[in-house]
């Protein structure tokens, strides 16, 4: 028998459109001041704020929560989104370490969810590399 926690989609186990909004903001913060994260940010426009919309809302369908960015960009994935960049295993790497920073620092209540968030997400940055 399932329990509860294993019965809530990860969206609700994250903290809902909440603790996402505070992941997506630390991730673009980070992005946007740690000299770590100078190749990844160079491949983003200047004002960060449609990136700062649209991730939480992306992020929230993809873990099961409500779909807007999905029913706002039918036939569309983060794969296919990304695709006109030059993504390299560096920029990859920046990106799924400053994912992985922003969700450690974001403290979700539910660990088991937040790491495996992490893992997927970073697996899913390291995918798009194209070097």
């Amino acid at each position: 028998m399932a329990t509860q926690a294993e019965a809530a989609a990860p969206y609700d186990r994250i903290g809902g459109s909440e603790a996402l909004r505070r992941i997506t903001d630390r991730f673009y913060d980070l992005m946007d001041t740690d000299p770590a994260y100078k190749a990844l940010r160079a491949m983003h426009a200047a004002d960060l704020t449609p990136m700062r919309e649209s991730l939480p809302a992306f992020l929230a369908g993809w873990c099961g929560g409500p779909r807007q960015w999905f029913e706002a960009n039918p036939g569309k994935c983060m794969m296919s989104m990304h695709k006109p960049f030059p993504i390299t295993r560096k920029t990859a790497d920046q990106w799924a370490d400053c994912m992985t920073r922003a969700i450690a620092d974001a403290a979700p209540a539910d660990r088991e969810i937040a790491d495996a968030m992490t893992d997927v997400l970073a697996r899913m940055a390291k995918g798009m590399a194209r070097d």
